[in-house]
């Protein structure tokens, strides 16, 4: 690889890497919007608008130019450099306007870069997926890119990235100006691989909670996935062969379909080497749409942009599976047929295209270094996802146990917020904890693994129950090892509940804590309590922790007191702060209750950092 070549291949990872954060970004903004919208009230006029600018940044293809201009080009990379700056922000309104410039801006871009040179542009794209994964993996699952703390990496990635613009706008062009544009299978096909790596088989984290396998080996092994077919082997042995033999393009999409399938209804070793296998499959497809001559003369901002509109779709209909009881009740559990639907897509662009006339190339090949690049960073993923020593609990002393709906790692304002939360357990020194509402790699917050980040970053082990789609549920975070870990789901009519257990050891005897969160107040909530109550059975002693939608007085909370628990601020003569919201609370809906352990001392935290305010119980240790 040349140098000039090699300098675009940088210059169009990022850019790529930039469009590819831009789209998690503004959804997961749009994801607050839509919220308030439902919960809150009433609709008003910037959810309209906003929903609308999404969907114009989505056909902004369709103002590409004609024909090859470098220093347009050069000025709108520039624009996207700056803008990309202001999602390092932790603010909703400045991401919202930093990612909307983004895609509006990169939508007009990706059309020359993708009929210009499609073999470098495939490079870029897996570069930028590697990229990706390693800022993600690099932050315990949240993009280390996007904190405050990267703004002076990011100013001088957007300086890079400018020099790097105007320095190839100088060279010489006229050779890509009659290259043909490509169809609309490129476009749709891009799309539906969008759809799949930003909500699935490009977050490792994902991968994991859909197999129930461990992430300190799924984070390794999808980067070398996602590495591997940029090797020049691969593309001699699969790529070249996705393109003149229509069995194998038929073959890729089979496993790619049958590859999500069994990853959703699966668990295990058997459902992770599937996706993984997908995830193969899915770049070896794009990468053969990529390389194939379509014969067409200006399509391309045509097809595009109705492959970002079946991106956009995709990800609402998604939205909806996890928001079934808000928005379109048919869609309870069924996010596998949204998943199946974009790798069908993707299988039928490539199995459909046929078998191509190849443009003039330069050579895959690579640097020596490049190769070492890879091997670093396969062994930066394995030393940063090595599992860390959780703290044990303390031999004498307290014990403290805490509830806290963290409600997607977002406060009211929908700052996200996951680093002051982890300040305030952390400040708790809580030996155990219920989370409720907790994201495990869904895009619309920011693709984050709230209990395996929290986990990490507090250095205490997780149960993580999956009550939505494999990707939304409750947790436990504990101190010391669980000598015993099991769930169950509770009946739901509206969104899907669950309570968590892990029996713990202290000083040598055994010790239940238990988390729960129950349904709003359109749900039969006696009857998931009673249920809830019959998981927990005689096991004492126990605390039992949650945001149990429920206030004092009524028939859920009376029937916890009748199964012989006990409120702690109640028995310290202590008045009950109330815990929601978290700005200005008006209600007592979060709870601690024990049994057989005499509580010492009970508060609410005066944190902000979600829409609920933490409670802490501390109880005296049992001799």
């Amino acid at each position: 690889m040349n140098r000039s070549r090699l300098l675009r291949f940088m210059l169009y990872s990022s850019l790529l890497l930039f469009f590819l954060q831009a789209l998690r970004v503004i959804l997961s903004v749009m994801f607050g919007v839509i919220y308030d919208g439902i919960f809150v009230g009433p609709i008003g006029p910037w959810m309209i608008a906003s929903n609308l600018l999404l969907f114009l940044a989505m056909l902004a293809p369709l103002a590409a130019p004609r024909r090859s201009a470098p220093k347009l080009e050069a000025v709108i990379v520039s624009a996207v450099g700056v803008a990309r700056i202001a999602l390092s922000l932790n603010d909703a309104t400045v991401r919202f306007w930093g990612s909307w410039v983004i895609l509006t801006l990169g939508g007009v871009l990706l059309v020359p870069l993708l009929s210009r040179d499609r073999q470098l542009a495939g490079q870029s794209l897996l570069g930028a997926l590697v990229l990706d994964l390693l800022l993600r993996i690099g932050g315990d699952t949240y993009d280390l890119s996007l904190r405050s703390a990267w703004l002076p990496v990011q100013a001088l990635w957007a300086v890079i990235v400018i020099v790097l613009v105007w320095w190839t706008a100088q060279e010489e062009r006229t050779e890509y100006e009659a290259r043909p544009g490509f169809g609309w299978e490129v476009g749709l096909g891009l799309g539906a691989l969008l759809f799949l790596e930003t909500s699935l088989l490009g977050l490792p984290s994902a991968v994991a909670r859909w197999s129930n396998t461990s992430y300190t080996l799924m984070a390794p092994a999808l980067l070398g996935t996602t590495l591997l077919p940029m090797t020049a082997s691969f593309r001699v042995r699969v790529i070249d062969a996705a393109g003149s033999r229509p069995l194998t393009r038929i073959t890729l999409g089979v496993v790619l379909v049958l590859g999500v399938a069994l990853g959703y209804f699966t668990t295990g070793p058997v459902a992770a080497i599937a996706l993984l296998l997908a995830q193969v499959s899915a770049l070896t497809l794009v990468l053969h749409l990529l390389h194939t001559s379509s014969r067409t003369s200006s399509p391309s901002r045509v097809g595009l942009a109705v492959g970002l509109l079946l991106f956009l779709i995709l990800n609402f209909l998604n939205a909806f599976a996890f928001t079934y009881p808000y928005t379109l009740p048919a869609m309870r559990g069924m996010g596998w047929a949204v998943y199946l639907f974009g790798a069908l897509a993707l299988a039928l662009c490539g199995a459909l295209l046929k078998a191509p006339e190849r443009e003039v190339e330069t050579p895959w090949t690579w640097p020596s270094t490049a190769s070492l690049a890879a091997l670093l960073a396969l062994a930066l993923s394995i030393f940063s996802v090595w599992p860390l020593p959780a703290r044990s609990i303390s031999d004498e002393g307290p014990l403290r146990f805490a509830t806290y709906n963290i409600h997607y790692g977002y406060d009211e304002a929908w700052h996200f917020t996951l680093d002051d939360i982890a300040d305030a357990i952390a400040q708790a020194n809580v030996d155990a904890i219920a989370l409720q509402e907790v994201d495990a790699g869904r895009l619309t917050s920011y693709a984050v693994d709230d209990a395996l980040f929290l986990a990490r970053r507090l250095r205490m082990n997780a149960l993580y129950v999956p009550t939505v789609e494999h990707l939304t549920g409750i947790a436990i975070l504990h101190r010391g090892r669980a000598l015993e870990a099991d769930w169950q789901w509770l009946t739901s009519l509206q969104e899907q509940t669950a309570i968590g257990h892990v029996r713990l050891d202290v000083s040598g005897s055994p010790l239940h804590f238990f988390g729960v969160w129950l349904g709003l107040s359109n749900e039969d909530t006696p009857r998931q309590m009673q249920e809830a109550l019959g998981f927990i059975g005689n096991r004492t002693p126990a605390g039992f922790g949650g945001d149990f939608n429920a206030e004092p007085g009524s028939a859920v909370v009376n029937a916890v007191t009748e199964a012989g628990f006990v409120d702690p601020f109640l028995a310290l003569g202590i008045d009950p702060p109330l815990t929601d919201p978290a700005v200005h609370p008006t209600k007592r809906i979060d709870y601690v209750w024990m049994q057989g352990l005499p509580p010492h001392e009970a508060w609410v935290s005066a944190s902000q950092a979600s829409d609920h305010r933490m409670v802490v119980v501390e109880v005296e240790r049992l001799p």
